[in-house]
């Protein structure tokens, strides 16, 4: 039986993880910051599915905290196969008009957790020969869009980085890069998305199923549905003034 450790389980596209991975028999550690929501979800995942279920509650701003889920995660006694790095952080406004301190938490989460974590779970799966990491990045990645989006094209350059390290080791990398995602992300963060039109929403059951099956082919950029497709295809070919052009002046997330 498999082991899945995911961070920001209790909302959003980590929460359908744990539920999706549940499904399947996973054993599962969950790890976020509000121990009340972590305790339900795990109780709810038992009861379901009859599978074994660790909390973890952990604010990856703390470094103390930080250690002590990159140490679970890297166990050898008790092995992770699979890390889905999905803890979410956002900012409305721009870089300029927020305070560091609040910037830096936002690198906190979105950069140096996945930096951590898929540190101590490479090596621990490459000395086993197997396992698989998913970075949850967005379609921010390939534009220019204030720090959420610099912040998540760290995420998938180092992705596709650490894959290419791992390549033949048994253990494959996946960055996710959905785009907007019906969850409760936009209203967390603060931000009105009433004005976008309904086909560019995802379903986060469906991004999931569909990263999962990517992640099973060892597919290295998961983006989900053909639209985002073409939009990351887009942006990739695009001259990198135009990108920054049609950037100019967004300053939000757009994925969840």
């Amino acid at each position: 039986m498999s082991t899945a450790l995911v961070t920001g389980a209790t909302a959003g596209i980590g929460r359908e993880f744990a539920v999706q991975l549940a499904a399947r028999g996973d054993d599962l550690v969950l790890v976020a910051r509000e121990v009340t929501r972590l305790e339900a979800l795990a109780d709810e995942l038992r009861a379901r599915h009859g599978v074994e279920v660790e909390v973890l509650p952990a604010d990856l701003t703390d470094r103390e905290a930080m250690g002590r889920v990159a140490e679970r995660v890297g166990s050898v006694e008790r092995p992770v196969d699979l890390l889905v790095n999905n803890a979410g952080f956002s900012l409305k406004g721009a870089f300029l008009d927020h305070n560091i301190a609040d910037e830096e938490a936002q690198f906190d989460v979105l950069a140096r957790a996945v930096l951590v974590l898929s540190h101590a779970a490479g090596r621990a799966m490459r000395d086993r020969g197997r396992g698989a990491i998913v970075n949850v990045s967005s379609v921010a990645s390939f534009i220019a869009s204030g720090t959420y989006s610099a912040d998540k094209a760290f995420v998938t350059v180092f992705s596709e980085g650490l894959a290419a390290e791992l390549a033949g080791s048994g253990v494959t990398v996946t960055a996710l890069c959905p785009g907007f995602t019906h969850t409760e992300f936009h209203e967390r963060a603060d931000v009105d998305m009433s004005r976008l039109p309904e086909f560019v929403w995802l379903d986060a059951p469906r991004l999931v199923r569909d990263a999962l099956a990517d992640v099973a082919k060892g597919k290295v950029v998961s983006v989900p549905s053909p639209l985002y497709k073409v939009a990351v295809a887009a942006a990739r070919l695009a001259p990198r003034p135009l990108v920054r052009a049609v950037s100019k002046g967004a300053h939000r997330p757009s994925a969840g």
